[in-house]
This record gives structure tokens, sequence and C-alpha cells, in this order.
């Protein structure tokens, strides 16, 4: 008998709830929530691996099946970045110009052609970019991609200041209100914020429970100051409230560990062990993550719509981390917001962790589906523990 995959296994004044509506307190749980910050989306753009491996694909692999996969979990197909070939970008030139180029397949790649494809929809310069961040928790370079990818896009090095941030699938999220703030500063006034992750590198394809639930991709959005700050100012495009959690008391439940390689070098005397570096597989408790999400993600929407001064009602699309079709199906309906208002490209996907928001928002917006004004409710959880959720007006 099969088991379920997901089942087995801040500066802003303090938010008083009515007291049936008060987060729960932990010993290890922190929080930060705020109003509006002045952040208009005005570009998005995505980018996934060109290697295609579906759950027919998997039978081969492990004793499962696409109905098995499909209905547990609402995942049909996932990419997955196997580094091999090549992908076609444009490049900034030694001259200060642009260049198309073939360059391999990689995590970076993916982040930059994101960012181009957000870039090109806001009509922003590159130039014009003062903060870059990127949201990972695998990336290409240890010590960050987002001064790179900033670099590849074009971004003035003179002016722009880049970083990564890791908050696993609550990335994008925690990356987008980190740029909010910023753009709240009067010194910055155009940021880039990527989501992008390959966790396919740290799942176990030994797991049948966990290599099942992940792809790779990158997301982009781009952000600026104006027309979102105050009451009365613009047309109140942008975040209208947020609020974010996390909570390492759960840390154990989702996981990828350091794991050293004993080295010794012949330093005086006995000498002295280091370490090679690197990583263990990543592990997850699916039945507390399930747990986690499905109970902590309702809530924390309710409160960043607290902070927006809006409700339930007032939400025209319900966009959540892409993990699984039955944590959306629940989380939906303990807010009472029906199926048809959820954004989700999880079947196609897959989980790509800080990447799954702006790549489903991406095609929402393209299609059609979201429309300038519209109000988005969206919501990241993960590893940490860590969650939050943002309230969006599109536009």
């Amino acid at each position: 008998m099969r088991c379920n995959p997901w089942e087995c296994t801040s500066s802003a004044p303090r938010l008083l709830l009515p007291a049936h509506r008060l987060p729960r307190t932990h010993s290890t749980a922190l929080a930060a929530s705020g109003g509006k910050l002045p952040a208009r989306p005005v570009g998005i753009g995505s980018a996934a691996p060109s290697t295609l491996i579906t759950n027919f694909d998997l039978e081969s692999v492990h004793d499962t099946s696409d109905e098995w996969i499909r209905t547990r979990t609402g995942i049909r197909e996932r990419r997955v970045l196997v580094h091999e070939g090549t992908r076609g970008v444009v490049a900034a030139a030694e001259d200060g110009g642009r260049v198309d180029t073939e360059v391999p397949e990689s995590l970076r790649t993916l982040g930059v052609e994101a960012a181009q494809r957000a870039l090109e929809m806001s009509g922003v310069d590159p130039s014009e970019i003062d903060l870059v961040v990127c949201a990972t928790s695998s990336p290409d370079d240890l010590f960050g991609d987002a001064p790179s990818i900033a670099h590849a896009v074009g971004c003035d090095a003179a002016k722009c200041a880049a970083f990564d941030l890791t908050a696993a699938c609550s990335g994008f999220l925690f990356g987008l209100v980190t740029a909010g703030q910023f753009l709240g500063n009067g010194e910055t006034n155009k940021a880039l914020v990527v989501g992008a992750d390959a966790l396919t590198r740290w799942v176990d394809w030994e797991d049948r429970n966990s290599c099942i639930l992940f792809g790779d991709g990158a997301g982009a959005v781009v952000l600026t100051s104006d027309g979102g700050g105050g009451e009365d100012e613009g047309d109140g495009c942008g975040i209208l409230g947020y609020a974010m959690h996390s909570n390492g008391g759960g840390y154990n439940d989702l996981k990828c560990i350091y794991r050293g390689e004993p080295k010794k070098i012949s330093t005086p005397g006995e000498g002295t062990v280091v370490h090679d570096g690197s990583y263990d597989l990543m592990t997850m408790n699916g039945r507390k993550v399930y747990s986690f999400a499905t109970r902590e993600v309702p809530d924390v929407l309710e409160e960043a719509l607290d902070r927006a001064g809006l409700t339930v009602d007032d939400v025209d699309h319900l966009l959540l981390h892409q993990a699984n079709i039955r944590i959306m199906e629940v989380v939906a309906e303990r807010l009472g917001v029906p199926m048809e208002k959820v954004i989700t490209n999880l079947y196609k996907y897959g989980n790509t962790s800080a990447a799954s928001i702006p790549l489903a928002l991406d095609e929402a917006v393209r299609s059609g589906r979201v429309k300038p004004g519209d109000v988005i409710a969206c919501a990241g959880f993960g590893a940490g523990l860590s969650w939050g959720a943002a309230i969006l007006r599109w536009g």
C-alpha cells in the first residue's frame, strides 16, 4: 500500500487581532508584518529547463504510476536541470553593449532569462535598476547568484546593489517584501526580484515519496516605487499588506544539512582535520509539513489581508506556493475562496520552491487572467520553517 507523499513521512506596528484570530505563539517563532509598501509590479517573466520528466517516465524508476502521483499531488510532469546542452541568452558585451550568445543551461541562466523577460515587459532599462534580490536555496555559486544575474542583464554596477536571500519556498515572497522596504526608503526607485531554485539537485531520487514532488525553474518581477505609496498616491497598485513568520522549532521537518568530508592537513604536530564541503540530500517529514502548511497559511493570509485593510471577498486571485494541490484545496476551503480563483500551474512544473509563485503569476498575467488592478493574495511556506503572505494589486 502506497503512502501519501505529504501525509506519511519589522519595524511596523504590531497587528492587534481579535482573540479568535491571534497567531499561535511559539518560543522559537519570529514575525514581521506591515501595510502598504511602494512596490508596484510592472513586469514579470519566467524560465524553465528544457528537460521534461513526466509521471510516466518515473514509472520506470519506481513502483509508482501517473494516476497515483497525479491524484495525490496534482503533478503530471516537471522540468529538471541536467546541465547538458546550451541555452540562448542576451549577455553584456565588453564594450558595454548587448550580444546574443549560447551558454550552458544552469540555474543562473534561467534566472537571467526570467529577469530579461520581466524587464522587457516592464519597459524599464536594466541600467535603471537600483536593487537585485535573488531568492534561492540552490544557487550555482555558493557565494550568491544575484550579482552575476545583475551583470548579465545589464544593470549598472556603479549604482545597483545585488544579493541573494535564502528562505526556501518562502523565498520569493520574503524577497518581494524586502525589496518593498528598500523602495520605501526614498533612495531606491526600481528593483528586480528573482526567485530561482533547482531542488532536484538535492532530492533523493531513490525516495519515491519525495522525488515525484520537485522541479526546477526561475521567475522574476520588476518593481517600481511610483504609484503605490500613500493612501492617496497613484492608483494604489503594489504591496497592500504583508506578514512573515518563521519558527525554528520545525527545523528538522524539512532540511538539507551540511555534510563535510574529513580531510587532514599537515600542520605542525598531529595535523588538523578540516572539511571538504558538501551537503546531504534533502529530507522531509511529509505529514508534519502538510499539517503545518494547512494550519498556518490560512491564518497568515488573513493577517496580511487585515494589514491591507481588505477581506477575503476583495481577493480576485489566490496564489499559493505550488507545493501540492491538496494543500491548495484545503487552504482555499478554509478561507472560503472558490478553486476557480486559485492560480496554479503545479501540474506542469511540480514544486519549484522560490520560483513557484512568480512562475505561476507570469503565466496568469501573460494569458490575460490577471489584469491591471486585480488583487492577488499570495502565500509562501517551507523550510525553516517559514511562511508568509503578501497582498498585491497588479498594475
